[in-house]
């Protein structure tokens, strides 16, 4: 390959661009929107007067594609590990407090440090067998048959926020393969890793700047409209209203989520949409909340999980169309979640300002049917390629997931 045309600028494509750039192939960047980042930037809110990630991504040590992605881009400093594999939680129903301590070895999992108050080690070892043994068809709910203080306090928060789907429809098979790479590696796998400027100052802005400096081009607001095709390779992309000729050398990568893959090459076979995430982003009083912890697991209300970053507190709530929020109004849902903020924070002031998001079909459908459809990053043209976190990976629908489909669609292009 001489020339490759990436389009869409999410991690995915970004990471796919960059090993094409450093193989010294030309690369062409095109991005539908204004920016950047997909799923995974960062913007200067207005109403906050903050600059915010449109959505919270958790990165654990363990992900070792994207902390690699960030060393490459010179931005290995912007992300900073914690100390301990520590996970703090409040029941709001019974203001009960507790954080769940990983081991440093598996086997420690059964000891009283990494469960939630109630759980004995045998919900413990029968949940972990259920999901290490469960087949493809399997969902998390039908893997773990416990309902007892684990599943509530554990598996059921963890199944959404790694799936961002409800455990009866999840795949049991994705899942496992998260925890394998990251709570099955034990302690020194499972530590948070936090990005104090953002996700984009992290991931994103760096990477656009390298393939700057590698001489790519990069052009944004640039739709890719339809890809013309001899049956064997593709041979033009009509992108924005223009048309753009592939020659025998050139390339492409689609970047793009599988709505978007869906009309431009209908004989794709691909996952449907997935489920919501409702995000809530607060501005504290200066120092209201110091001493809180960066991360905070809630049970017992309509938000699952809080980032805490300066002074902006942000509300995540996956499989969001399930939960009692979601039918809200914007200012009752903001209210709502506000006052489980608060109470999860002791917080006696308001917040200077909030801002709710909503953000439809946030990841494809990660239910064993949906799991099953994920198309290989080969397709039958043989200069086209797939990446995006929806290519079958064997990960989820995780930043890992997108930086390794990117690199294993440049891979392909390169032979």
């Amino acid at each position: 390959m001489r020339r490759v045309h990436v389009v869409g600028a999410g991690l995915a494509g970004l990471a796919a661009a960059l090993d094409l750039a450093d193989a010294g192939v030309e690369v062409h960047l095109h991005e539908a929107s204004p920016k950047a980042g997909g799923r995974c930037r960062s913007y200067f809110d207005e109403v906050l007067g903050r600059r915010v990630d449109n959505g919270s991504h958790l990165i654990l040590t363990a992900n070792s594609a994207v902390l690699s992605h960030a060393e490459r881009i010179g931005a290995a400093d912007r992300l900073r590990p914690l100390s301990e594999a520590a996970f703090p939680f409040v029941d709001l129903d019974t203001g009960r407090r507790w954080t769940i301590r990983l081991p440093r070895s598996p086997l420690g999992a059964l000891g009283s440090a990494s469960r939630p108050p109630g759980a004995g080690a045998s919900e413990i070892l029968r949940g972990a067998v259920g999901l290490l043994t469960a087949g493809p068809r399997a969902t998390v709910a039908g893997a773990v048959r416990d309902r007892g203080p684990l599943w509530r306090g554990f598996w059921e928060p963890l199944c959404l926020a790694v799936l961002n789907t409800p455990p009866e429809r999840a795949s049991a098979s994705l899942l496992r393969a998260a925890l394998i790479r990251s709570i099955g590696r034990g302690a020194a796998a499972a530590r948070p890793v936090l990005a104090p400027e953002g996700l984009g100052a992290a991931l994103v802005d760096p990477a656009l700047a390298r393939l700057l400096q590698k001489g790519s081009a990069i052009r944004f607001r640039r739709p890719l409209e339809a890809v013309e095709t001899d049956g064997t390779r593709a041979t033009v992309l009509r992108i924005a209203g223009e048309r753009v000729p592939l020659g025998p050398g050139d390339g492409v990568v689609l970047a793009l989520p599988p709505q978007a893959l869906a009309a431009l090459l209908p004989g794709l076979v691909l996952p449907k949409p997935g489920h919501a995430i409702l995000n809530a982003h607060f501005r504290l009083p200066a120092g209201a909340a110091e001493g809180a912890p960066p991360i905070l697991g809630l049970l017992g209300g309509a938000a699952q999980w809080l980032f805490l970053r300066d002074d902006v507190v942000s509300v995540t709530i996956s499989a969001a169309e399930a939960g009692p929020a979601w039918s809200l109004g914007r200012k009752e849902a903001l209210a709502r979640l506000w006052d489980e903020t608060a109470r999860a924070l002791g917080l006696q002031e308001p917040p200077l300002a909030a801002r709710l998001l909503r953000e439809r079909w946030a990841t494809f459908d990660q239910s064993p049917a949906g799991a099953a459809r994920r198309a290989a990053g080969r397709t039958a043209l043989r200069n086209l390629v797939l990446a995006g976190d929806h290519v079958a990976t064997g990960l989820p629908a995780t930043l890992e997931g997108a930086v390794l489909s990117g690199r294993r669609a440049a891979q392909i292009l390169l032979g």
